[in-house]
């Protein structure tokens, strides 16, 4: 599949993630680097996959930690987040050449040794034990009581392991220049910034659109579905769809308006159909990288985006070169407001062909070329410097 694949044979190679669940943004890493190396050994904290996600991962056998056998570890598994340090450290990968860890939580903590290229994706530090902490605290209403106090002495702790475990990782790579600098504010450490893959060849690029703007996600507060909501709940003469559901379904409900169709989950096939006759995909969220965007433009539908975070990276705005949609400054109904009308006054601008281009630029196989050139470059540093 790719050049430097050949390169890479005959290396002995472990991947570590946090936990296998689903097949979501850090386990398509994982996928990606299973296809560079086959023969890899899989490691997690937890191992709970369907069969159909397995196929994935070739359905390799996963090498869990102790956590995976506590009582209902399958649906409260964030739960034992206290222990996860002391699990991941307890996973041997002392017989592997190279350690590839994806890491939003304690996968980077993997212990290796000098002997050992270890080489961290990094989708963020851990977003609740550093500058999301109160926002954590507040929706999980840990910010008070002794439940609180208790949160805030475990987050404590688990700064001071996640920054120590820092020091483990030969090389950080981040999904993001956001992240990039996120890994700089806590760890001290530069990282270089490698995109996620991004499966642009599941949607096809459509330029007739319908009159109907999209927004598609989980229905958690980060995600901001409510404040898009509540800014077409006072633009009557737009329709909006929302597609995902979640805890916060009730909520949104409740400020939804006439114009406002709430289709709760729908299947990929629903979705991408959703998304490729939508005006334009409609993103409220402050998102580490964001791949939904990025999946809209590869339809040929425009975005109008929060800017901040990593859409920033994925969106073109308007007035630069070839946009590709529209960003708004703040996480208010107001600002989505006028970005909704801003857009309706220059959509003819924003053309479907180059959100399309903008997309393939973070394609799976940019992805895997980048990261199997990125491995044999260190990997041969790492053997000349210790001769």
């Amino acid at each position: 599949m790719f050049k430097m694949k050949d390169l890479l044979n005959g290396l002995n190679v472990g991947i570590v993630a946090d936990w296998f669940i689903t097949y979501a943004g850090s386990e398509k890493v994982v996928s990606e680097f299973i296809k560079i190396f086959p023969d890899a050994d899989l490691y997690s904290i937890v191992d709970f996959l369907s069969p159909d996600n397995k196929a994935h991962f070739n359905n390799k056998e996963i090498t869990t930690t102790f956590i995976q056998n506590l009582p209902m570890a399958k649906k409260k598994y964030q739960s034992y987040l206290p222990l996860m340090p002391i699990a991941i450290e307890q996973l041997d990968v002392s017989k592997h050449d190279i350690i590839l860890s994806s890491s939003h939580a304690v996968a980077k903590g993997i212990l290796t040794g000098p002997d050992q290229l270890h080489i961290s994706y990094v989708h963020s530090p851990i977003r609740y034990a550093w500058d999301l902490q109160h926002q954590y605290l507040r929706e999980a209403g840990l910010d008070h009581g002794f439940k609180g106090v208790l949160a805030k002495w475990i987050l404590h702790k688990m700064r001071i392991w996640d920054n120590r475990t820092a020091n483990g990782v030969d090389h950080f790579i981040a999904n993001s220049k956001f992240i990039a600098r996120r890994i700089k504010k806590v760890y001290g450490r530069e990282a270089d910034v490698i995109y996620p893959p991004v499966n642009v060849d599941r949607f096809s690029l459509n330029e007739e659109k319908d009159n109907y703007y999209l927004t598609a996600s989980r229905l958690v507060p980060y995600k901001r579905i409510d404040l898009i909501v509540e800014a077409f709940s006072q633009m009557p003469n737009k329709k909006l769809v929302v597609i995902g559901d979640g805890p916060e379904m009730n909520k949104i409900k409740n400020k939804a308006s006439a114009n406002v169709e709430i289709l709760g989950y729908q299947s990929d096939s629903v979705m991408v159909d959703y998304m490729r006759r939508a005006k334009a995909f409609v993103f409220a969220a402050e998102e580490d990288f964001g791949i939904t965007p990025v999946e809209a433009q590869a339809c040929g539908t425009p975005v109008i985006a929060f800017g901040k975070g990593g859409a920033l990276e994925t969106v073109i705005d308007f007035g630069q070169d070839s946009p590709t949609g529209i960003l708004f400054k703040k996480q208010d109904t107001r600002e989505i407001i006028e970005a909704v009308n801003e857009f309706e006054i220059k959509q003819d601008l924003i053309l479907p062909i180059n959100c399309r281009k903008n997309a393939e630029l973070f394609s799976e196989e940019r992805f895997g070329a980048e990261i199997a050139n990125y491995i044999n470059l260190k990997w041969n540093a790492f053997n000349i410097a210790k001769k």
